[in-house]
């Protein structure tokens, strides 16, 4: 890897400055290493144990003593939850939301820092990051939505944790930490799940895996999976007629029942090799197939879990990463590297009949589609995209010995992703003079790269004041230099001004007629638009431990997020958007270690906020646009009142508002985050029979709050309300050492939560506000799966 003289510079200034650097984070997980799956069956209260190892903070801590708030759920309850993919989990973490609008497609954030954007492949990065064990796996346009299984824990850190976990991670941060290779023994599990979804179809799962000991110091770890989700949503008949041509279109070759499926297949494999007492590489290989068929949304002015698509609609995302983690100690001081390398690729087919129809009935767009005889051709329009995706990242860091006064974790990082960009937007039989010069059919091309690469220094130092007071810093020096390239538009025979019209140079990008997207420096060079910047985050902690029980802890952080490039070329880049955090917390134990009891309180000054909107032509536009503030508090109670009685509640309330006007009055609540989350469970459990077997009954509660789909007040009113979402999940079972059995009920009262929603174009044009097109607006809501029952089995060996 080659650096500039500029990165040189920076380098040098971290290192210098690594002595004074410090961090915080916290966690609420499980060890790092889960147990083998036959000791966790014979230990169900391992979740209520206070005594948990978290490493959220780049070292092995008690749950308890780690001032950050957290949630994380440990293998057994992944297990108890019947937890497969993020929709499943994310819903239980009451500090984060998310958006949705079908598989491998979630917006995710923490704290209600949200602002509705339209989050396509030129937007702003993600603004929370996911790592799978110590690599991050946030790609541009956000994380892999990978199943759930042989799963130690998932850690969702909520509030800035930028200073350990770098760019993406400015609001929070979730981590999924994967069980390792075990050399002490040969053992494995098989799991076979059926299921039947309300007004759906039938879907299932078998995965398994096997540790396999290959010597006194290795293991392999292998895992697979596949994973049918049933359908449930219907494409009902419905035809168009086009006000310009007349023509008549309807979708009688595409109408079914329950059509939005979804197959998901995949496997991992680690190696752990312990060269001797202080050194351990371990190689790792993970890959996951996802396709998905149909719309996972409703549509408005028909049925419910009703449709009329008029296009094939499907999405196969496929990715694989190689990661190699290293851990020693050089010195005192224990040393961890971690790399990885992840190819990710997305290939879909979108229904876009709602902008060719809209436009039509309302401009008579219709009348510019013609064939080569200057005859008016169907207008319809659909999507072909081709997404690629490319990155590497490295990490190297160092940590001090734990049972000093004075604690150091230092290191450095770089990555580089890259998103190869491919749209096709086709109308079947148009004339060449409108087709994109080198596409079959097409109306407009996007065909772009973009690279985004992140460099930074980091630091945490931990001091000890007296035994029960801490106090810790934190210091990331960061640069990115994010850059985009490519074409966009048009034909010159359709458009004058944006596409081939526009463009400045030949192509960039392979298969695109030339270049329009880019810059022309003083020598008449042309280059990519490039968006860059140095500069530096902190976190400030200070921790009491009242007792040995009870600690309270102040935090100041701050997190960050890297500016980018707008393809608009009469608009400039947009810089970094920044998140103060200021936090007050309280985690105690009660009642010899069986009641526990965390809480925080918090205020978030959201400044330069990255706001993407459409604008002229449809394209999304980034500006650093104004200021929010975040007020609100969580909390986390968990208890074992009685043997084989646990429980646990978790909430949080957000009041999440403008501070400026920003395409807003000032006061204009933020959207996506409702008031109030929350969540509970109760489990049961009792000895049944005499061949070791144990009984349990479990319910588990959630409630998301209403919410508002976007900051604009006129776009606010055409969407409407995101109605609240109120599941409640229960099971019936049995286990031993090698045997499972649950028998469940997913979102038992078949509620109709909605977890997103969208518009395919313009919400003036395709929102239809004023009602004067013959079908009324089109409006899309992702809503929760229908009620699920199914029966799990698993076989421990």
């Amino acid at each position: 890897m080659r650096f500039s003289s500029a990165a040189k510079k920076f380098a040098g200034l971290g290192l210098l400055t690594t002595t004074m650097l410090c961090t915080s984070g916290t966690a609420f997980a499980q060890e790092e290493q889960a147990q083998p799956a036959v000791e966790e069956a014979a230990s169900p209260q391992s979740e209520q144990d206070p005594d948990i190892i978290v490493t959220a903070t780049r070292r092995a801590e008690n749950l308890q003593d780690v001032p950050i708030a957290i949630t994380a759920m440990g293998t057994q309850t992944l297990e108890e939850l019947q937890v497969d993919e993020f929709n499943d989990y994310a819903r239980l973490v009451p500090s984060l939301s998310f958006r949705s609008l079908g598989p491998g497609s979630a917006n995710v954030y923490f704290r209600g820092v949200a602002s509705g954007e339209n989050a396509n492949h030129s937007a702003s990065l993600p603004s929370v990051g996911t790592y799978l064990d110590e690599q991050p796996i946030t790609t541009i346009t956000g994380a892999l939505d990978l199943h759930v299984f042989d799963i130690a824990r998932i850690e969702a850190l909520a509030g800035p944790q930028g200073t350990l976990y770098g760019a993406s991670s400015q609001a929070g941060t979730v981590r999924i930490i994967t069980n390792r290779p075990d050399p002490s023994r040969f053992y494995g599990e098989v799991g076979l799940e059926g299921n039947s979804v309300a007004h759906g179809g039938f879907g299932g799962t078998l995965e398994g895996f096997v540790n396999a000991p290959l010597s006194a110091g290795a293991a392999l770890r292998i895992v697979g999976w596949y994973r049918r989700d049933a359908g449930y949503i219907d494409n009902v008949p419905g035809t168009l007629v086009f006000p310009t041509s007349g023509i008549t279109f309807d979708n009688s070759d595409l109408v079914e029942e329950d059509y939005n499926d979804v197959d998901t297949y995949g496997a991992r494999a680690a190696l752990g090799i312990e060269l001797d007492e202080n050194w351990t590489v371990t190689p790792s290989l993970m890959g996951q197939r996802q396709l998905s068929r149909g719309s996972f949304t409703e549509e408005s002015g028909l049925e419910p879990l009703q449709v009329s698509q008029f296009n094939p609609e499907r999405f196969n995302d496929r990715w694989y990463q190689a990661a190699l983690t290293i851990e020693g100690r050089i010195g005192n001081f224990d040393m961890t590297y971690a790399g990885a390398y992840m190819q990710r690729q997305i290939n879909g087919q979108f229904d876009y009949v709602d902008y060719a129809y809209f436009y039509d009935a309302l401009a008579g767009y219709g009348d510019y589609f013609r064939d080569n005889d200057g005859d008016l051709v169907n207008p319809n329009q659909y999507i072909v995209s081709d997404d690629s995706f490319r990155r590497m990242s490295h990490e190297l860091r160092f940590t001090s010995p734990a049972d000093r006064p004075v604690r150091l974790v230092a290191g450095v990082f770089y990555q580089r992703q890259s998103h190869s960009i491919e749209q096709n937007y086709i109308i079947d039989d148009i004339a060449d003079a409108i087709t994109v010069p080198g596409t079959e059919s097409n109306i407009w091309l996007t065909q772009q790269m973009r690279i985004d690469r992140d460099y930074g220094l980091f630091g945490e130092l931990a001091w000890d004041i007296v035994p029960d007071l801490t106090l810790t810093g934190g210091l990331r020096l960061y640069r990115f230099d994010n850059t985009l390239t490519g074409f966009f538009g048009y034909s010159d025979g359709f458009s004058g001004s944006t596409g081939v019209a526009g463009c400045f140079g030949p192509p960039s990008v392979p298969q695109s007629p030339c270049q329009n997207l880019g810059e022309i420096d003083a020598d008449g060079n042309v280059g990519p638009k490039r968006s860059e910047d140095t500069d530096f985050i902190h976190r400030l902690n200070i921790t009491y431990r009242i007792t040995p029980d009870h600690l309270v802890y102040a935090t100041w952080s701050r997190g960050y997020r890297p500016g980018g490039v707008n393809r608009r070329g009469t608009l400039p880049p947009y810089g970094a958007d920044f998140i103060n955090n200021y936090e007050l917390g309280l985690k105690t134990s009660w009642m010899d270690n069986r009641l526990r009891f965390n809480t925080a309180i918090y205020q978030l000054n959201w400044d330069n906020i990255q706001l993407s909107f459409l604008g002229a032509n449809g394209l999304t536009e980034i500006q650093n646009a104004g200021n929010a503030r975040i007020r609100g508090a969580e909390f986390e109670l968990a208890g074992r009142p009685a043997d084989g009685l646990t429980f646990s509640l978790g909430g949080a309330y957000n009041h999440a508002e403008t501070t400026n006007e920003i395409l807003a009055p000032a006061g204009t609540r933020l959207p996506l985050t409702a008031r109030f989350k929350g969540n509970a469970r109760v489990r049961y459990e009792f000895p049944l029979g005499s061949r070791g077997m144990e009984g349990h009954v479990q319910l588990t509660a959630s409630h998301e709050g209403r919410r508002t789909r976007d900051l604009r007040a006129a776009q606010q009113a055409i969407y409407g309300p995101l109605r609240a979402t109120n599941l409640v999940d229960v099971s019936v079972g049995a286990r031993n050492e090698a045997w499972s059995f649950d028998l469940f009920a997913r979102n038992l009262f078949d509620a109709r939560g909605a977890l997103g929603s969208s518009i395919n174009c313009n919400e003036f044009v395709c929102g239809d506000p004023d009602g004067v097109t013959a079908i009324g607006p089109k409006i899309y809501t992702f809503v929760a799966t229908p009620r699920t029952i199914g029966i799990r089995v698993g076989r421990r060996f």
